[in-house]
């Protein structure tokens, strides 16, 4: 009988899993409201210490058995700038504990994850609420904040990937007038959404990969290395004036009571 028990142990202990991401160059913002009321983020080095870290427990966790890290979101008075909706989301950093190293498009950058919607609700309608699953956020640098007299260094997503109701729905910018130059450009009002791709692909709530490639004028997204979505117009090439960050987890897209979403990530990687 001791023999059993020790087996069993030994068993369970053998499937035991984590994901394969480094979090060297990331930072998470999560749904947990500071000191001054903002949404909590926690920066590398303290975001290594994660799985102990009291802030991020119930938002950026492991599942041992499927060897995946968890992002747990809802809604909560725990924003960031500029949106209404909360997240437990990474942000790219490529100088650990600083947002002002970032890349533009002619440098080039390349994201891929294995993920999975593990849990979404839904709306009042039975339709699942959304969630941004990937993102690649603009930047300005402080000189050109200055130059427009913004009082940030915020600029538009140039990319959101959605996971909605089962499929992976794409969106980008666009200018509003494509003859625009230098520093008309960096005004958010210059630019509008585009009206959005569909992957044919459902991945349900099953594992999918997800590429993001991105080359000066240039940015390709592909869905388990079997379908495309290549955009490489005026567009993306005047776009090439801002600089970049990647983002990754779980930027849960609704404010109704009882929301909530779990995105599991198995793999992350992000190449320069």
């Amino acid at each position: 009988m001791i023999l059993f028990c020790v087996i069993s142990y030994a068993q369970k202990r053998k499937k035991y899993k984590l994901p394969e991401i480094d979090l060297s160059y990331w930072s998470v913002t999560t749904p947990e409201q500071n000191s001054k009321g903002k949404a909590t983020t926690v920066e590398p080095p303290e975001i290594l210490d994660y799985a102990t870290d009291e802030r991020l427990i119930p938002y950026m966790y492991n599942d041992s058995s499927k060897g995946a890290l968890v992002f747990y979101a809802f809604p909560s008075n725990a924003t960031t700038a500029n949106t209404k909706y909360s997240r437990s989301e990474l942000r790219e950093q490529m100088v650990p504990g600083d947002n002002n190293t970032n890349w533009t498009f002619s440098q080039g950058a390349k994201m891929k994850g294995k993920l999975q919607m593990e849990e979404v609700s839904k709306d009042k309608d039975g339709k699942y609420h959304k969630v941004i699953i990937m993102q690649i956020h603009g930047r300005l640098t402080d000189e050109q904040r200055d130059l427009i007299g913004q009082k940030d260094n915020n600029a538009p997503p140039i990319l959101k990937i959605y996971w909605q109701n089962g499929k992976i729905r794409v969106k980008t910018k666009i200018l509003k007038n494509t003859s625009l130059t230098g520093n008309d450009l960096l005004h958010e009002e210059a630019w509008d959404d585009d009206e959005g791709f569909n992957f044919e692909q459902e991945v349900g709530f099953k594992k999918f990969t997800l590429e993001v490639q991105v080359s000066d004028g240039k940015m390709v997204i592909i869905l388990n290395n079997s379908e495309y979505k290549v955009y490489e117009n005026i567009h993306m090439k005047k776009w090439g004036i801002f600089e970049n960050y990647f983002k990754a987890g779980n930027y849960f897209q609704s404010r109704d009571e009882g929301a909530f979403a779990k995105v599991n990530y198995y793999e992350l990687e992000v190449t320069h």
